[in-house]
């Protein structure tokens, strides 16, 4: 008989992403850049036609590549928070 596995998570104190929704990932880019300044840096007409967090969750969801680039978006935005 294998062993059970720990189902505590690991502490992952040097990932920014850790315990982040997608949600509040997505929330936060929002405020910082606005729809349009997304759309801009990200391609996507869920950001430029009618954006809604909902409809953009839906997405991004679906869409892995998408996802990694709102995902490198946010910790871009991180870095110059930093910074400034």
């Amino acid at each position: 008989m294998a062993p059970m596995s720990d189902p505590t998570p690991t502490p992952q104190p040097r990932n920014p992403l850790h315990g982040m929704t997608l949600e509040k990932i997505l929330t936060e880019l929002v405020a910082e850049y606005g729809w349009q300044g997304l759309s801009e840096r990200i391609a996507l007409r869920c950001f430029s036609q009618e954006p809604s967090i909902n409809s953009s969750l839906k997405v991004l969801r679906k869409t892995p590549w998408a996802r990694e680039k709102v995902e490198g978006l946010y910790l871009f935005m991180l870095r110059e928070r930093r910074r400034g």
